[in-house]
């Protein structure tokens, strides 16, 4: 499923779930590399 997080105040990424996180935040992967962040709703 294809997810977008936000880092800081105005970095969006879009790439494939991998997982969430115990405080709330979700990681996903783009390519060989990942990210975490917040996820966007809307």
């Amino acid at each position: 499923m294809i997810r977008t997080i936000v880092i800081g105040s105005c970095v969006f990424v879009q790439g494939l779930f991998e997982r969430q996180i115990a405080n709330g935040d979700i990681v996903v992967r783009v390519g060989s590399q990942t990210f975490t962040g917040r996820p966007v709703n809307g």
